[in-house]
């Protein structure tokens, strides 16, 4: 296990998470993700994945989150958690300093049997991804046919991916379980009362998210971007809320609801960017690394997989010589950029 400082870039910003992304694939089709339909050629196999963790990792990674797509599709995932979890138990391995391993998910496949392997495969958290509370808002954000029904139905799912969840020993109360949502202005923000009550509901965490210019696909507008803040008020308004601020190099700025059923988190990129601090390292399914959700393109780290030196010089070089704060250098009138997509980057 490293005791060394983690490495710092040109801005003097730690690394500090790795968000390794297992697929591109997902089962739902959300309008603001876009995934594609079948996986990019050359995805990492299951040794080359432990190697990226272990090299991040030693670099100073101290939080991993499995993504993708929807990284419950991926056959990859029991067997990466549990050979992680075998290497933090082994001091003198890296991942040893592994304070968290975490998984994004949208929680339609999350059956009691698989949150029972995932716990007891090592994994810590789990954050569920869910944009509305009603039928056919839900239908409408995760690009399903259908309608009402359809969404409905996928409610219902997700509330028994949360309850399974539950079962399994991830415990809301403790930041184990959390729920995300990304708000768009006229297309879901009238969910924010539904979906702070089913967490609320739950004892879960609700993360509500900008919407962000991540992609090219979604044909992304700031009149769609609803501020952080006026989030909050519409919450405050229902339920009073006492803020808690955000931690150095979190995502999310937190309050608590003053009758003690739980927290909220607004995670701002657009209206208050927080590039300033932070922390995390993208690799995608097919091994190449972005140091910002916003980049255009990324660097391939599959010709210095060969051995953990090489990999950890890539690495190293790369984290080095970065200096993105697209966020807070964002110019809404002008022309589109091109930016990666969120399926593919892991979000």
């Amino acid at each position: 296990m490293s005791t060394s400082l983690p490495l710092a870039d040109r801005l003097n910003r730690p690394i500090g998470v790795l968000r390794l992304s297992l697929t591109a694939r997902c089962n739902l089709a959300c309008p603001y993700c876009c995934p594609d339909v079948e996986e990019p050629p050359g995805l990492l196999t299951l040794e080359q994945q432990i190697r990226v963790i272990r090299v991040a990792t030693r670099l100073g990674v101290q939080t991993l989150r499995l993504t993708g797509g929807e990284p419950l599709l991926s056959r990859r995932l029991l067997p990466l958690l549990e050979a992680v979890a075998q290497a933090r138990r082994d001091r003198s391995d890296p991942m040893a300093g592994l304070q968290a391993v975490a998984l994004t998910s949208n929680g339609v496949l999350l059956s009691e049997p698989m949150a029972r392997a995932l716990r007891a495969a090592g994994l810590d958290r789990i954050t569920i991804s869910l944009d509305a509370a009603e039928g056919e808002a839900a239908a409408r954000m995760a690009g399903l046919q259908g309608g009402a029904v359809a969404g409905e139905r996928l409610v219902r799912q997700v509330q028994d991916g949360i309850a399974a969840a539950c079962a399994a020993g991830f415990d809301p109360s403790r930041g184990e379980l959390k729920l995300n949502a990304v708000i768009q202005r006229g297309i879901n923000d009238d969910q924010l009362l539904p979906l702070a009550a089913l967490a609320r509901q739950q004892g879960m965490e609700l993360r509500l998210i900008e919407y962000m210019d991540v992609g090219n696909r979604n044909q992304w507008t700031l009149d769609q971007v609803l501020p952080a803040a006026q989030m909050v008020e519409r919450i405050h308004a229902r339920w009073p809320l006492e803020p808690l601020g955000r931690p150095r190099g979190g995502t999310a700025r937190r309050w608590r609801y003053g009758d003690g059923a739980g927290s909220i988190g607004v995670i701002a990129s657009i209206s208050e960017p927080f590039c300033g601090d932070c922390n995390r390292l993208r690799v995608t399914a097919d091994g190449q690394a972005f140091t910002c959700l916003f980049s255009a393109e990324g660097t391939d780290l599959k010709p210095a997989l060969a051995s953990e030196l090489q990999l950890e010089q890539a690495m190293r070089q790369l984290w080095q010589r970065r200096q993105d704060r697209y966020s807070e250098e964002r110019d809404p009138g002008a022309a589109a950029s091109t930016h990666a997509e969120m399926a593919y980057l892991g979000g």
